[in-house]
């Protein structure tokens, strides 16, 4: 505080002061006296930090909060009130403002991409069956007839890490359910489920992913499944396929086949699936076709289980009741895999084909309902279409070949026919030999000489063997039922020893270069043994 200005004093003075000094010592007399600071405790440091923590705490909360309600109220109105193009669009822009700030990348691998299967999509599936933990909190368990061991699996929703030269994956399966759609003539598409993996990993790594880990998965898929192969059989459910191990033991070996004839079937699918620069050089589809036609009960199943097991081929069985549309048909065709054998039994009875005549009269009336038709099943297996796979063996099965149009039999559709007749002496001593190990027996000539006076399917000839692991009574029991046939009124139709009731008959032109398709009046007949059913 400045000191007082000097004032003379006198008696005056004192008396009656100025006003500028009584002022200032007023001032002076009333300014409070300053506190001393007290010193502040750690603990108490300690509270006003956490005080000041939770405020701030509680502030970014509230407008994470304010943010959080605002985008559901955003997205609300996106999916309620703008049109499906437009909402897209804007999905799309918010994904890409919020992904500059994301370090991550994510790459979706569908199970289908258009209308072929994803190759990737089934590696990864293979793949990440034999990387799964079970400290997973949800995983799926299943177990094969023929494997003791269990197999694992993801499940909808769950995650499962990966690790690849240092870098962490993350994956994550998606399933959905397609809604169901009508189009414009009352038909409603069935509800079918959607795939798809998503695989998260930071963005530097995308080169390592798609030049390494990716390809890397591809390689490891293939390896587990040439350990482990079992052939598929497929059904056709809707526009898909469903399918099931083929535990279908019959071979070539135990096939009940003329031995040329034999010869001659192995050849030509050897051939065949070794000549796949031919087929590309010469402009024609890598597959070939098969008509087994005869009685029932001679084979024709057995016939197609050999040929798959002899070329490891999976079978698709398509019936084609459960097919409504043309393109439906070919949605099925395109979902098929290579090295595979398209089988269609008893085509004669399976649908009844528009006539082609009618549908070119009618072709206005009836084009737009694009109900299955013959003209829909030659392209499915002779079209544009055909040639979406390769390496693929067709096979149609017939009590009646008569009844099948002729167009469906021509060479580059059905370039093999195998007549599938009743069974013969030759055929006789193959099945008693897979079904009781022997050669001789004193009843086979009585066996072979009621089998040239009577029709007997191999079915019923293997039936009777079947009963009895005694040779001496499963043999009396065949000759029973060939003698109730002969009494019964049968005569030899075609069954005779000079007779070539089994014939086939192989549409083809020899050249130096092998065996191609030619006309339909160029055959040739070969004698054939009944095929073991």
């Amino acid at each position: 505080m400045r000191p007082l200005p000097f004032y003379k004093t006198t008696r005056s003075s004192i008396q009656n002061p100025p006003k500028t000094i009584s002022v200032l010592l007023l001032l002076h007399r009333t300014r409070p006296k300053p506190k001393k600071k007290k010193k502040k405790s750690k603990f108490s440091s300690t509270m006003d930090f956490q005080t000041k923590a939770m405020e701030s705490i509680k502030k970014y909360l509230g407008i994470a909060a304010s943010i959080a309600a605002t985008a559901m109220l955003v997205r609300t109105i996106v999916n309620e009130y703008l049109p499906h193009e437009l909402r897209i669009i804007v999905n799309s822009a918010f994904n890409k403002l919020f992904g500059r700030f994301s370090t991550n990348q994510t790459i979706f691998i569908q199970k289908t991409e258009g209308l072929t299967s994803n190759k990737l999509y089934e590696a990864s599936n293979t793949y990440l069956c034999t990387r799964i933990s079970t400290n997973m909190r949800r995983f799926r368990v299943s177990q094969n007839e023929n494997k003791n061991s269990l197999t694992l699996s993801l499940v909808d929703g769950e995650e499962l890490i990966d690790a690849f030269q240092g870098v962490e994956y993350k994956w994550k399966l998606i399933c959905k359910q397609k809604n169901q759609r009508m189009d414009r003539n009352w038909d409603f598409s069935s509800a079918s489920e959607v795939r798809w993996y998503e695989l998260t990993f930071h963005k530097k790594y995308k080169d390592v992913t798609l030049n390494s880990y990716l390809p890397h998965i591809m390689e490891k898929a293939k390896e587990i499944k040439a350990v482990d192969r079992r052939l598929k059989l497929y059904m056709n459910e809707n526009e898909s396929w469903s399918q099931i191990d083929l535990q279908h033991p019959a071979t070539f070996e135990t096939v009940a086949m003329e031995a040329d004839l034999k010869k001659t079937i192995l050849e030509d699918l050897t051939r065949f699936v070794e000549r796949k620069e031919y087929y590309k050089k010469i402009g024609k589809a890598w597959k070939r076709g098969y008509l087994l036609f005869g009685p029932p009960g001679t084979g024709k199943s057995t016939l197609i289980s050999a040929m798959a097991n002899y070329l490891r081929f999976d079978i698709y069985d398509l019936n084609l009741k459960e097919v409504q549309k043309n393109s439906s048909l070919k949605r099925l065709l395109v979902g098929m895999k290579n090295k595979s054998m398209l089988v269609i039994e008893d085509i004669d009875c399976s649908i009844d084909f528009k006539n082609r005549d009618m549908d070119k009269k009618n072709q206005s009336d009836l084009s737009h309902h694009d109900e299955i038709s013959l003209s829909g099943l030659l392209n499915f297996i002779d079209g544009l279409w055909s040639t979406s796979g390769e390496e693929r063996i067709i096979v149609f099965t017939t009590n009646y070949k008569e009844k099948l149009d002729r167009a469906l039999l021509r060479p580059g559709r059905m370039d093999m026919h195998i007549h599938m007749g009743y069974c013969v002496p030759n055929s006789f001593r193959i099945l008693v030999s897979n079904y009781h190990a022997i050669d001789e027996h004193p009843m086979f000539e009585e066996i072979e000489g009621l089998l040239k006076e009577v029709e007997a399917t191999p079915a019923e000839v293997a039936e009777q063997l079947l009963r009895s692991e005694k040779v001496d009574v499963a043999l009396e029991g065949l000759i029973q039922l060939l003698q109730e046939k002969r009494n019964d009124g049968q005569g030899n139709k075609g069954n005779g020893k000079d007779d070539k009731d089994e014939k086939l008959v192989v549409v083809e032109k020899k050249e130096e270069g092998g065996l191609e398709s030619s006309a339909e009046d160029h055959e040739t007949e070969v004698v054939v043994g009944a095929v073991n059913c």
